[in-house]
């Protein structure tokens, strides 16, 4: 008999979760298993200081199946509390949380908490001599506190929410590329039905402030580094695009804000203005729609947090994704 032969992509949050597939260990998530034969397969994830998550996946000819997981932290033991304590007080802002989790068919997915402040936005000391004329005049913006994703919109769910499979590169936690600015708004339309959320593109000041690390900022030309190999996939280091996670965070934990793909955003793109701003959204006119951060076969002047781009809303590119944005009600 011929084996037959399907593949599967593993990813987990956290990712580093140790695979196991029928008994066999396969590495860490984030992780695509070629050549796996065809039929039910015993997947369990496990991580130090997690619970383990066995998952059942039926893997078919010539296709490939996802399974995904969050893992659980291990419960502490609590001593037994001898005293009744006095409930605090919530704070003005103690809904806004650090990190929310959203799950949808299976795939989780992280929001970033962004607290709200005034940084100046575009060609700032540190972007010396590449800066380009768009970038300037630098301006102080002033923002309201948001929620950003933690990574790149992946390619699971672009799958759990569309359906559909756009990408050149595959695998279940790369980020999601050759879609337009279209595609994402219809995406970002189907992912609130889903869940209930009211999602959008951050406006291009939002994503700058969280490139740059927020009120947390240490002033890097890239998000999170003057080294760029630390922190981004771009044309010195890489084909392809990359699973998200696998370089280093910026100041905020979020992850791939320069490099591996460019990221849509939300605003018309158009000149800067020397006055300060609060919450701008952009050029009120015009054709184009910015994206921003470098992809995997940008250079490096590309990836700084300052750099800026217009593209019709229409177009696709092989390196051209999202990253979700959640706004604070």
């Amino acid at each position: 008999p011929i084996p037959i032969y399907g593949s599967l992509d593993i990813t987990s949050t956290p990712y580093d979760a140790d695979v196991t597939i029928d008994g066999k260990s396969y590495g860490k998530t984030p992780l695509t298993v070629e050549q796996l034969l065809e039929g039910k397969h015993n997947v369990i994830l496990s991580k130090d200081g997690m619970l383990s998550e066995s998952i059942s996946v039926v893997v078919e000819a010539d296709k490939t199946a996802t399974a995904s997981a969050t893992l659980k932290v291990k419960p502490v033991q609590q001593p037994v509390q001898q005293q009744p304590v006095q409930q605090a007080t919530p704070s003005s802002n103690a809904s806004s949380s650090s990190t929310k989790t959203f799950t949808v068919k299976g795939v989780s997915f992280n929001m970033i908490f962004v607290e709200g402040g005034t940084f100046t936005m575009g060609a700032t000391s540190e972007q010396g001599s590449e800066a380009d004329s768009d970038e300037q005049p630098a301006h102080q913006v002033t923002l309201s506190s948001y929620y950003i994703g933690e990574t790149e919109v992946t390619q699971a769910l672009w799958k759990a929410v569309m359906g559909s499979k756009p990408f050149k590169f595959k695998g279940g936690n790369s980020p999601v590329e050759n879609v337009s600015w279209d595609d994402c708004i219809t995406f970002i339309s189907k992912l609130n039905s889903l869940t209930k959320e009211k999602f959008r593109l951050p406006t291009e000041a939002e994503w700058e402030f969280a490139a740059r690390g927020g009120n947390k900022s240490l002033g890097y030309k890239y998000s999170g580094n003057n080294t760029l190999s630390n922190v981004a996939w771009y044309k010195e280091n890489c084909n392809y695009s990359f699973p998200v996670k696998t370089k280093s965070s910026n100041e905020l934990g979020i992850f791939d804000m320069s490099g591996n793909v460019w990221e849509w955003c939300q605003d018309r793109y158009g000149n800067y203005s020397s006055s300060s701003q609060t919450n701008p959204t952009g050029a009120s006119l015009g054709s184009l729609r910015v994206f921003r951060g470098g992809g995997w076969h940008s250079d490096s002047a590309s990836c700084r947090v300052a750099d800026r781009y217009g593209n019709a809303p229409g177009n696709r590119h092989d390196d051209l994704g999202l990253r979700l944005a959640l706004s604070i009600y």
